[in-house]
């Protein structure tokens, strides 16, 4: 009698065992395939609760969700044999889980072989357009095509490919020496124009400031000259007016200014007297 709980509680042990052999769950983001002997059998298992057999059947489980993938940078030639540096990635995701283990085994493979893909596709579209068709004119262009090239071959894998871009176009180290040298002799030469252009028209602007400032002070003199002849013209008409008037008058004013005209500036002179000059003429 003492061996029956024993016996009992052992033969029930083994239930539950052999019970949970034959449970197991596939989560919301996985799906599954049972291995028999070490072999797949055909049905996919998608999110819930399923039953196997113990011992002889082994549950492998897939990422149902969409993966990402970042690609190691590489080189590439445009079509006008410039060089640069590709730095992409990918999203995918496993849609034939059964295609997938018999041709990938892991993500890890796939990720190998998706890498390889992508190059290659990626190297025969980049040398079909030039460098800045590449990095900017025809950039959508060509990862739209990629991705669509990609995800036809990758679906031989049990994989979709959904997008693939490149994240950064770089020029390689010797490559952009090369080019910073270009740029920098051409913005010199670009100063040095500028230069010689600003040269010349300084130049330029002198010149006719120069000539507007002779054709000014020609034009100013003519007008001094007219306006003084006018000035001497009146005034002769005045003295002659003066004089038919009164002659006596009119010498007497010649007189005074003769005499501040000779004794200008302190001027001295020595004359004998009486002088003629000193005495008012009549």
């Amino acid at each position: 009698m003492s061996r029956n709980p024993l016996l009992s509680f052992s033969v029930l042990l083994a239930v539950l065992i052999v019970g949970f052999q034959c449970i197991f769950t596939v989560h919301q983001t996985q799906s599954a395939l049972i291995l028999q002997l070490g072999e797949p059998l055909s049905r996919v298992y998608d999110p819930g609760l399923h039953l196997k057999l113990p011992f002889i059947q082994n549950v492998i489980y897939f990422d149902a969700r969409v993966l990402d993938y970042e690609a190691r940078s590489r080189e590439a030639f445009t079509v006008d044999k410039k060089a640069i540096v590709l730095d992409n990635y990918a999203r995918w995701r496993i849609i034939n889980p059964l295609q997938f283990y018999q041709t990938m085994r892991t993500i890890p493979g796939a990720q190998a072989r998706l890498d390889d893909v992508v190059y290659s596709q990626l190297r025969a579209l980049v040398g079909a357009y030039t460098l800045t068709e590449v990095v900017s004119s025809h950039r959508a262009d060509i990862m739209k095509e990629v991705t669509n090239k990609v995800s036809d071959l990758m679906k031989n894998f049990g994989v979709e490919v959904l997008d693939v871009r490149i994240k950064r176009t770089d020029l390689p180290p010797e490559n952009q020496r090369a080019i910073f040298g270009r740029m920098r002799a051409e913005r010199e030469r670009q100063a040095k124009q500028y230069r010689s252009e600003g040269e010349e028209e300084s130049t330029r602007i002198r010149s006719d400031a120069d000539l507007q400032r002779a054709v000014i002070l020609a034009e100013a003199s003519r007008n001094a000259e007219v306006q003084r002849g006018k000035g001497d013209a009146e005034a002769a008409a005045t003295y002659a007016k003066a004089y038919n008037r009164s002659p006596e008058f009119y010498a007497y004013v010649r007189w005074l200014e003769t005499l501040r005209t000779s004794f200008k500036n302190n001027s001295k002179m020595v004359l004998s007297a009486p002088t003629p000059f000193l005495t008012p003429q009549e």
